[in-house]
């Protein structure tokens, strides 16, 4: 017996270190060290976008509460709807529709969890694993018919809008909660275009802020030419299941080894973790991740102090999307989508300073337009075949799909993707960004 003890005391150990060791560690970027930058043209949108949705927030534009430094950028007279929660009954919350006439941009965007309100926590928990299928996949119950809702409401709206702008995009944005709304409303739109009068995908895009896990692996790859996500540093809802008792669950232990608590059920914890190998999360269909394509925000280093100039990394990964909880004292600051929007904005100043040609906007834009979208093409169907490289199911050999692999289109996709983004920035009045 004297024997057997430190051997199970070992045993009992060793998961707990490595859990610590992983969650450590995992910190700092670990999980995007292998990911390439972002390039100043795709990652240009967020930062505007972040200040969008903390509009939402606002009870009168006129006289802002939450202004970042600089305004919100905002025409109040392009603004064509805002709905407040006794507009949308609950069903869904808050959101504004806005005519960009400077980015050349139909911008849906919607606000994040409100924990006043119990419609919010109604959306959030109405979702049990497995539940709901949707394109060959799985995607949370209570976002999809939120996203239902709101495009019910707005279809009429919405298709005038795209009908009379034919050279805008159509961008839905939103933070938390409403990051997920927005990522199904996209992925129905994408299902539903001839609601819209027969849009073109290549118009539709989506940007998920702190996004919440909401569909399947195969989902979240296939639809990466349309959803981008945005996780700054440690945020947690990405690396979490989407079920409000599965953030409390991870909040609370997050708590617990901040304060050491309750070391045993902690150690049973930490060996439950250790034991499921991200192999075996791979083959369950019904398991949700952050949807599309993935930035994250890099600002913090391991065992430094303070802040860094942020990096942006950029990838479509199949295995090693954000699967851990982060143990670090930001992982629910690093949510707040007053500090997305200052550290996108930070990181997108100093890139556009870093640039040889900064303040020459005669630099043509074509050159860099079509090499950052060539990248996002190769990097989606080398996803789409790592897909189906690792098993995952329902995943489905590179095929033509979506908007880069369009037989309608010219032998060359990702030149009508350039010729739509060019336009827009010569709408806009400008050039190359910096």
């Amino acid at each position: 017996m004297s024997i057997g003890l430190p051997f199970l005391e070992c045993v009992y150990c060793f998961p707990c270190a490595r859990c610590v060791w992983k969650r450590f560690l995992h910190t700092a970027g670990h999980e995007s060290e292998t990911w390439g930058l972002a390039t100043t043209e795709e990652f240009e949108p967020i930062p505007r976008l972040c200040r969008l949705i903390l509009a939402v927030y606002e009870a009168d534009l006129r006289y802002p509460l939450w202004a970042p430094s600089g305004g919100y950028g905002i025409n109040l007279d392009w603004i064509i709807l805002r709905k407040t929660y006794k507009d949308t009954h609950g069903r869904a919350p808050p959101y504004i529709l806005y005519l960009d006439h400077e980015h050349a941009d139909i911008v849906l965007a919607i606000r994040g969890f409100n924990l006043a309100k119990e419609s919010d926590y109604a959306v959030l928990l109405d979702n049990k694993l497995g539940q709901r299928k949707f394109d060959g996949g799985y995607v949370h119950n209570g976002l999809l018919k939120a996203a239902g809702w709101v495009l019910d409401a707005e279809c009429d709206v919405l298709r005038e809008l795209v009908e009379k702008n034919p050279t805008y995009t159509l961008t839905f944005a939103g933070h938390s909660l409403g990051s997920g709304v927005v990522t199904l409303l996209a992925m129905v739109v994408v299902q539903n275009r001839d609601r819209l009068g027969n849009i073109d995908r290549k118009r539709i895009r989506c940007y998920a802020i702190a996004p919440a896990r909401c569909m399947s692996l195969n989902l979240a790859v296939r639809y990466a030419d349309v959803i981008n996500s945005v996780v700054l540093q440690d945020d947690f809802l990405p690396r979490t299941d989407t079920p409000w008792e599965d953030i409390f669950q991870s909040l609370f232990w997050l708590v617990c080894l901040l304060s050491d608590s309750v070391p045993c059920l902690l150690c049973l914890r930490c060996m439950r973790d250790a034991c499921i190998p991200e192999e075996k999360m791979l083959k369950d269909p019904r398991r949700l991740y952050a949807p599309g394509r993935l930035y994250h925000i890099v600002e913090r280093k391991p065992f430094r102090m303070g802040r860094f100039p942020p990096v942006v990394k950029t990838a479509v990964p199949v295995d090693g999307r954000f699967e851990r909880v982060v143990l670090s004292c930001n992982a629910t600051s690093d949510h707040s989508i007053i500090w997305i929007e200052k550290e996108a904005q930070r990181a997108l100043d100093l890139d556009a300073r870093e640039r040889p040609d900064y303040g020459d906007s005669s630099k043509a834009e074509d050159g860099a337009v079509g090499e950052s979208y060539q990248r996002t093409h190769e990097e989606y169907w080398e996803a789409l075949q790592r897909a189906v490289t690792l098993a995952v199911p329902h995943a489905f050999s590179p095929s033509p799909y979506g908007t880069f692999k369009d037989q309608e289109e010219e032998e060359n996709p990702t030149y009508q993707v350039r010729k739509l983004h060019q336009s827009r920035l010569r709408k806009a009045g400008r050039g190359k960004l910096g």
